[in-house]
């Protein structure tokens, strides 16, 4: 992950360093050589991934290419805020350390995780969800694709819910490699101590609009931005309806900066077709293809 920004960009290496220096790990070294144990940590996981993406971010600005809107899935929404002129890059990556190590932390007090469900039954498996669980056993989590949602919660429930559903052959299921029971209720003392930490960040008003996750809306006003950074700890990323709010625009370009292709099919399954150009900005070489964009 990021070898070339490693090899080529000193703004970026001096943003792995910030981090190294607040979460006390040499992130480069975890990055480039593990191990994976280490890479996969949140603590270690979240600001590594937030400083790859700004790095990639700030090749893109330096070729004049500047989004019109941006929005980021979950962790990406505090990339998103240095996108959108809301914080530096470098209160960026504080902002994720200190999310990241929070919700490490509360994620080693529960036994929970994550499952996506893969339905054209999206309406009965959530009438189920409704119906079977309640508090912070089991909810939605990621509301991705018309026909692709995120559980999370209690490992128990989780299974017990994702085995009937398969059961019932109502769609696929698959558990998902991550730390911890992530945007559930189950967060909610990292919530807590996430906004009060968020006190002490300066925000500024947006230079392009922000959709943010637990809204699917934009928002002006900087002393609304703490809650709603903090309420993505614990309330579903409405990304399907997110991806909504984009159509319309003409000659739509989406980019996708960061490791992965993961929002790219997304895009695709939320109905974003041939006519709309996706760039992978993953690499430099996708900086330069996507600045011949015409």
């Amino acid at each position: 992950m990021a070898a070339d920004l490693f090899k080529a960009d000193a703004h970026f290496r001096e943003l792995i360093c910030r981090a190294s220096e607040r979460t006390g790990s040499d992130l480069e070294k975890i990055c480039r050589r593990g191990p994976e144990r280490e890479l996969t940590r949140t603590k270690n996981l979240q600001p590594l991934l937030v400083c790859v993406s700004l790095g990639f971010l700030r090749h893109l600005s330096d070729k004049g290419i500047r989004p019109d809107k941006v929005l980021g899935h979950s962790l990406g929404e505090i990339s998103a805020l240095a996108a959108a002129g809301i914080v530096s890059f470098e209160t960026a990556v504080d902002i994720a350390v200190k999310r990241g190590e929070l919700m490490d932390a509360a994620a080693a007090c529960v036994s929970g995780g994550m499952a996506a469900v893969i339905s054209s039954e999206r309406e009965t498996v959530l009438e189920l969800l409704a119906q079977k669980f309640s508090n912070a056993q089991l909810v939605l989590a990621n509301d991705n694709t018309p026909n692709q949602i995120i559980l999370s919660g209690e490992t128990a429930a989780l299974e017990q819910f994702t085995a009937f559903v398969t059961a019932e052959k109502l769609g696929r299921c698959r558990p998902l490699a991550v730390a911890g029971p992530w945007h559930s209720p189950l967060m909610v003392q990292a919530q807590r101590e996430f906004s009060s930490w968020l006190g002490t960040v300066e925000f500024h008003a947006p230079k392009v609009p922000l959709i943010f996750n637990v809204t699917a809306a934009t928002e002006t006003d900087p002393q609304k931005f703490r809650q709603l950074i903090a309420r993505n700890l614990v309330e579903p990323v409405l990304w399907r309806a997110a991806m909504d709010s984009l159509r319309g625009a003409e000659k739509l370009a989406l980019f996708e900066i960061g490791p992965g292709r993961v929002l790219s099919g997304l895009a695709r399954a939320n109905g974003f077709g041939d006519d709309v150009k996706i760039f992978n900005i993953n690499n430099l070489r996708g900086v330069e293809m996507a600045a011949r964009l015409d």
